[in-house]
């Protein structure tokens, strides 16, 4: 994990690993089957840097804390969001994790199905919000206003007016990324507890 941290996940291979441990690559394998049973447990390490939903909270703070808490995970391990999208829940932490999201949507009161609707759709924001991050602000120097007034410089006169606008707002301030998380996260949770309101006259 340091050294997906240092130089990404793509340095991850058990050669380097292996220098870096001070020994023969081919002793790595002693303890774990291969490239692909290290990168699980990589994952399964991550996932247990998020926080679990607590059944002492209302549901829905629970699923904000837990998509705050991952979305902290994945600016600390900036590899964390692709190697954990990518591989199969299989590790024990892993399962527990989503053990615990899925229980705490259905003692809310979803059926097993909507709870499992619910879940994708929340990681597919937490998820696809990081994907986005990433092709936006690949590192933490970049600077979002003269990355606006990049765009906007480049915008022929009068033409793409609304791609104007928006470019013109955020070259006089900076993006806000965690108001942008927020705004999409509101947005389904709130969806989520009107359709839970909808369909149950009882909610926790």
């Amino acid at each position: 994990m340091d050294l997906a941290d240092e130089s990404g996940i793509d340095s991850v291979t058990m050669r380097e690993l292996g220098r870096r441990l001070g020994v023969e690559a081919a002793s790595l394998y002693n303890h774990v089957a291969g490239k692909a049973d290290l990168l699980n447990g990589m994952a399964d390490l991550a996932a247990a840097q998020i926080e679990l939903p607590s059944s002492d909270v209302h549901w829905k703070e629970a699923m904000r804390r837990r998509a705050v808490s991952a979305r902290g995970v994945f600016l600390k391990h900036r590899w964390a969001a692709r190697l954990m999208d990518s591989r199969e829940w299989s590790g024990p932490v892993s399962l527990t994790y989503a053990d615990r999201v899925l229980g705490t949507l259905i003692r809310a009161g979803f059926s097993p199905v909507i709870a499992s609707w619910a879940f994708i759709a929340l990681d597919s924001h937490i998820y696809g919000f990081e994907r986005q991050r990433s092709n936006f602000s690949p590192s933490d120097d970049v600077d979002t206003i003269e990355v606006a007034r990049d765009v906007l410089a480049a915008i022929p006169q009068g033409a793409h007016p609304s791609l104007a606008a928006v470019a013109m707002e955020y070259a006089e301030k900076p993006y806000d990324e965690t108001a942008a998380f927020e705004f999409g996260l509101d947005l389904i949770l709130d969806s989520l507890e009107r359709r839970l309101g909808a369909d149950s006259p009882t909610r926790r």
